[in-house]
């Protein structure tokens, strides 16, 4: 499986970590950067540029790590085509696959030991979204919102008085 992953200051040890760990077990990794320590580095261009690869690489996954993982999930969201989830336990990444075929997870390297975090990644890329109609049919709500921008109609449940 092709993997990208992208990261930044914050992220940086725990990347390198689990480039060297996925490459290992036998995946195409492609390490997105940063390739040298900068604490002054940010972000979002390296979660941008992590989403787009993903996008335009069907079947492949991504994996954004910072401090918190909230920056990066958020940046990796606004990339057309990305279904980014915040994972911070092995159950959380195989729901994110499994219901929402997210295709990029968001990791906070400073929340997590390089044990647990690899066991969430391993989560991750072990699972197989469900297929399940349900979950089929919120994944396409949330793409053609972000192809149209048109907001859907609330069900009648939902009126206010």
């Amino acid at each position: 499986m092709r993997l990208y992953l992208g990261s930044d200051h914050a992220g940086f040890e725990l990347k390198n970590h689990l480039v060297n760990h996925l490459v290992k077990q036998g995946h195409d990794v492609v390490d997105v950067g940063p390739h040298v320590y900068d604490a002054e580095d940010d972000y979002p261009a390296f979660c941008f540029h992590t989403g787009v690869k993903v996008v335009a690489d069907p079947g492949s996954l991504g994996i954004v790590i910072g401090g918190s993982g909230n920056g990066e999930q958020i940046a990796a969201n606004k990339v057309p085509g990305v279904r980014s989830a915040l994972v911070w336990k092995a159950e959380i990444a195989e729901l994110a696959r499994q219901h929402n075929d997210s295709n990029v997870i968001a990791i906070g390297a400073r929340q997590h030991t390089l044990d647990e975090a690899t066991a969430f990644v391993e989560a991750f890329i072990s699972t197989s979204f469900s297929g399940d109609a349900r979950h089929a049919r919120r994944i396409n709500q949330l793409a053609e919102y972000e192809v149209a921008r048109a907001l859907p109609e609330l069900p009648e449940s939902a009126a206010t008085a």
